[in-house]
C-alpha cells in the first residue's frame, strides 16, 4: 500500500504530525514549530557535510518558512509589545543567517541559528511549566 519501508515511515510520520497539529493547544503548536525549524537546520547541516546542495537548499528553505511564516507570524505585536518586536527582529536575523549559510555552506551560521532556536524553545517550554505545572 505504501511501498517500501521508507515510504511507510514517511506516511506514519506525516500522520503523526497531522494528528499532533489537530490536537495541540496553541502553546504546543509553537513548540512544534520550534522543533520543525530545529530539525530542518540540523538536516541542512547534515546535507552540507554530505555535499548535498539540493538537500541543503530545501532544508534551509523549510527552516526559513517555519521561522518567518510560522513563528514570526504567530507573534501578537499589540499584546507582546517590545518583546514581540525583539522576537520579530530575531526571527528576521535568523532568516538572514540561514540565507548566508545557504550561500556560503556555513556550518557556523547553522549552529548559531540552531542555538538561538533551542534557547527560545527552552524558554517557551519553561513558560508552559510555570503556567501549567502538570502540562510539563
Amino acid at each position: 500500500m505504501f511501498g517500501g519501508f521508507g515510504n511507510r515511515a514517511a506516511a506514519y510520520a506525516k500522520v503523526s504530525v497531522e494528528t499532533g497539529v489537530n490536537t495541540a493547544d496553541p502553546h504546543k503548536l509553537i513548540l512544534m514549530l520550534f522543533d520543525g525549524a530545529l530539525l530542518q537546520v540540523r538536516t541542512a547541516g547534515i546535507a552540507i557535510g554530505n555535499q548535498d546542495i539540493p538537500g541543503k537548499g530545501t532544508a534551509i528553505s523549510k527552516a526559513i518558512e517555519i521561522i518567518i511564516n510560522g513563528l514570526k507570524v504567530s507573534l501578537d505585536m499589540n499584546a507582546g509589545g517590545e518583546l514581540a518586536q525583539r522576537l520579530a527582529a530575531l526571527y528576521d536575523y535568523m532568516s538572514e543567517r540561514l540565507l548566508y549559510a545557504n550561500l556560503h555552506n556555513s556550518q557556523p551560521a547553522l549552529d548559531e541559528v540552531a542555538g538561538l532556536l533551542a534557547t527560545l524553545r527552552e524558554a517557551w517550554a519553561e513558560i508552559r511549566s510555570q503556567v501549567q505545572p502538570s502540562a510539563a
